[in-house]
């Protein structure tokens, strides 16, 4: 009976420091992920200077190591390197990562007026390349990453443009169908979004 009590005083008395212990585990780790967040983001910042002064190539090289190595891609990277693929003439590249910026942010994004003119160029040029069958390689696509969709975690719906219906063109005229991915108020969360882009998203109706 003795030995019993003096056991149980001593896993009373063992507890707190596990419990600490694995508390300074836990603090360690969520610092050397900030670290590895900040230097990731330092690499973006590094990305958007080289674009500036007009070395795409190197931007190029920032921007897929960002891409590489951060769990959920940040909305801006999806502008910068929306904007550097045209410069590279990665114009199919360019739309994908333009539009995913624009759905994200809406008009309301710090960089969406910019997006949508540097869309139009991509377009324009995008049409060209196609008649000349000219096909680019290495483009790197949106549907490879999950794209974070920020705080509200709420994206506007591709497919119906957020008006929670579709609208087709009929024998007699358009036809109205309630949208089968987003909800009454035409919006997906983020994991139904990065699914859809994926073609993963079941419709639900």
């Amino acid at each position: 009976m003795i030995r019993f009590y003096l056991l149980l005083l001593f896993v009373i008395g063992y507890l707190p420091v596990c419990v600490g212990q694995q508390n300074k585990v836990d603090e360690y780790l969520m610092q050397q992920e900030q670290l590895k967040k900040t230097a990731v983001l330092r690499e973006l910042d590094s990305g958007v200077y080289y674009m500036d002064v007009a070395e795409y190539v190197k931007a190029d090289q920032k921007f897929q190591y960002v891409l590489e190595n951060v769990r959920s891609v940040p909305s801006d990277l999806t502008f910068f390197f929306g904007k550097n693929s045209y410069y590279l003439h990665k114009y199919r590249q360019s739309i994908d990562w333009l539009n995913k910026y624009i759905q994200l942010k809406g008009t309301n994004g710090q960089y969406s007026d910019e997006a949508v003119q540097w869309l139009k160029k991509s377009e324009t040029e995008f049409v060209k390349e196609k008649s000349m069958a000219s096909v680019k390689a290495g483009e790197v696509l949106s549907i490879n990453y999950d794209i974070d969709c920020g705080p509200s975690g709420k994206v506007t719906c591709p497919v119906c443009k957020g008006n929670h219906v579709v609208i087709r063109k009929g024998a007699f005229g358009p036809e109205y169908k309630t949208c089968a991915y987003c909800n009454e108020h035409g919006l997906l969360t983020c994991i139904e979004y990065n699914q859809l882009l994926r073609g993963q998203l079941q419709p639900k109706n």
